[in-house]
């Protein structure tokens, strides 16, 4: 047997494992006939065969004398596709999904809430009332992509001040001159009512007229 065919029956053992953990078979429900399985699959009824042999070595399946597969542990289905490692399958990625763009939701409100408050504490930024916030993402070969706030002299070249940098889930406040600014960073840039276009096209555009 070779190496391809052992990774593809102990694959799909491990992602009918995971579809039994998420409900999708629940226990003593019937898993529908292997030729099913094996056009699913696209695989052959030999190695769906060998999938189902697996686990009914660990006591997830039964398979009656008739030939009907049986789902009788979904317990030991969470232990099997922990045991292995096993990275999450396309089924129960969609219900990750959700999480979390449930959780990008708390965050959002959770940073305006932080921001306002920055806003509002800031003596540096009492004076830059109205204050006029904005979020700029530095596109894929933006020229500041790889160089310091303090080296692309941000304030003197946009007039704005950055007070947060949002990269991916994270948030730095009031980031220093020091910081290298990457490729899909999340500028949070406050200033006068001019100040998001003329950093936008510093940031995006290159130099251009700037100021």
């Amino acid at each position: 047997m070779s190496m391809q065919e052992m990774a593809s029956y102990k694959s799909i053992a491990l992602d009918i494992a995971q579809r039994i953990v998420c409900g999708e078979f629940p226990v003593n429900s019937k898993i529908s006939g292997r030729s099913l399985l094996a056009g699913q699959y696209h695989v052959s009824p030999e190695t769906i065969r060998k999938a189902m042999g697996l686990l009914k070595d660990e006591n997830i399946i039964f398979v009656s004398q008739g030939k009907e597969i049986i789902v009788i542990s979904d317990q030991k289905a969470h232990e099997y596709i922990t045991k292995n490692h096993y990275l999450k399958s396309a089924y129960s990625l969609k219900q990750d999904l959700q999480q979390l763009l449930l959780e990008k939701k708390e965050i959002d409100r959770k940073f305006e809430k932080l921001l306002t408050e920055i806003v509002e504490a800031s003596d540096r930024l009492q004076n830059l009332k109205p204050y006029h916030p904005g979020e700029i993402t530095i596109h894929e070969e933006s020229h500041v992509a790889g160089k310091t706030i303090g080296d692309l002299q941000f304030w003197q070249n946009t007039g704005a001040t950055i007070i947060a940098l949002r990269r991916g889930t994270s948030i730095s406040i009031s980031p220093g001159p020091h910081v290298i600014l990457r490729e899909n960073d999340i500028l949070v840039v406050v200033g006068d009512d001019k100040m998001y276009q003329r950093t936008e096209q510093f940031i995006n555009q290159g130099y251009g007229n700037n100021i």
